[in-house]
């Protein structure tokens, strides 16, 4: 199906846009979900995937005019890798079935990924004022340490790091090898984007309490762990040199710790006190040399893996040159 643009006076090619809505026990508020998309983009197609659900969802879903499919391996990131391999469109728009996220807004953002000709729009999580639904403290906190500890290590500022709610080209979709299984799937979208340096946006959305009777599925610290060992594992991946010389930085002001002592006491008394100690010391000097080398070497292939990314991200059209 296509679709035409939604705001006047902004004149677009049509699109085939697909709506991807990953599901887990969403029966209470899937359909409604669903009918909010259907009437914001009516030509739209909006695919559920059901990740073995244990309740109705996806005959809410399917009852509701979405098509369902299912994926039966547990966890949002294989949900996804499914989704980007079967579907094929011109934007895509990922959001939770959960019904949090603000389905008004997403003409602004599909107008502008097409306008501004970007690889990926955000949606950032903004709160009503005076509304009396917070966060969960553990989850804000996390969020924003992972956000700027993500932030820092890339050099880039971004504010939701950990949102669902994005809208895609068709050329960030169909080059991005999704590895993660979980909910760290959104760091890893994020890193995708940053590490080929792909134009992309972030824009405010409201963040709505879930219905009395859906139970979130995030663990705070379960998944915030996750999230951080995706977002060390990426950073390791991509930029080796600087990952593998703060290792080797780390180990060599420990090697010079144990080293000193020893050296001021030889200068003094020409002995050499506690030799195990020096032994040690030069074993650290040892592994710092090493690490060190091993950032050079692998810097050099991350950077052929890199080529090999962008080339295929080159292979598809931008969204203002796709059909």
């Amino acid at each position: 199906m296509l679709v035409n643009s939604f705001d006047k006076g902004l004149a677009l090619e049509k699109k085939n846009i697909a709506i991807l809505i990953p599901c887990l026990n969403e029966g209470l508020i899937i359909g409604k979900v669903v009918s909010d998309f259907k009437s914001v983009i009516p030509e739209a197609k909006i695919y559920v995937y059901d990740n073995r659900s244990t309740d109705n969802t996806a005959e809410e879903a399917k009852a509701a005019g979405a098509i369902v499919r299912y994926e039966p391996r547990r966890g949002k990131g294989n949900v996804i890798r499914r989704m980007f391999a079967d579907i094929e469109a011109d934007i895509y728009v990922m959001v939770d079935g959960d019904n949090t996220y603000e389905v008004g807004i997403i003409p602004k953002l599909i107008n502008k990924l097409v306008a501004e000709n970007l690889d990926m729009v955000v949606g950032t999580r903004t709160i009503k004022k005076n509304d009396n639904y917070k966060y969960r403290p553990g989850h804000q906190i996390g969020n924003l340490l992972l956000t700027n500890l993500v932030s820092w290590l890339f050099g880039t500022k971004l504010t939701d790091m950990l949102s669902g709610y994005r809208v895609f080209s068709r050329r960030f979709v169909k080059s991005f090898p999704v590895l993660s299984s979980g909910f760290e799937i959104e760091t890893e979208l994020t890193i995708h984007a940053l590490e080929l340096n792909v134009p992309f946006s972030e824009e405010s959305t409201l963040y709505i309490e879930r219905i009395s009777g859906s139970e979130s599925k995030l663990k705070t610290y379960r998944d915030g762990w996750r999230v951080l060992g995706t977002a060390i594992i990426l950073f390791k991946e991509i930029k080796p040199f600087l990952f593998f010389a703060i290792i080797s930085f780390i180990f060599a002001i420990l090697s010079i710790v144990l080293f000193v002592p020893i050296l001021v006491t030889f200068f003094a008394s020409g002995l050499v006190p506690k030799f195990p100690t020096l032994i040690i010391a030069a074993a650290i000097m040892l592994l710092a040399f090493l690490s060190l080398t091993c950032g050079v070497v692998l810097d050099s292939v991350s950077r052929g893996r890199k080529e090999i990314k962008r080339m295929i991200y080159l292979n598809y059209l931008s969204p203002q040159n796709g059909k």
